[in-house]
């Protein structure tokens, strides 16, 4: 399944990521910087929710995409049960 991203989707999703980045790499500096536990921990989960935040847009663009392809044809000649297994195992990923 190719995902394809529209002016505010795509603005969106890189914003999420760019953010993730940040945050990582504010993760790095604190332990470099030998900070406390506690707010390494902090910043270390707005990196993941950021990370997991642009995964479900992605996932989300994807659903939809499939959803309202042309005449519901699901892409790659897949029938919608292995479809729905493909976006299904996705989202579990993220979990």
């Amino acid at each position: 399944m190719e995902l394809r991203f529209e002016g505010d989707e795509l603005k969106s999703v890189l914003n999420r990521l760019r953010r993730a980045q940040g945050q990582i790499s504010g993760v790095i500096k604190m332990i470099e910087e030998g900070r406390d536990c506690e707010d390494v921990v902090t910043q270390l989960a707005a990196a993941s929710r950021a990370l997991d935040r642009a995964g479900f847009a992605i996932i989300a663009t994807g659903l939809q995409q499939c959803l309202t392809d042309a005449e519901g044809n699901p892409s790659d000649g897949q029938t919608t049960e292995q479809m729905k297994a493909r976006l299904e195992k996705l989202f579990l990923s993220l979990a």
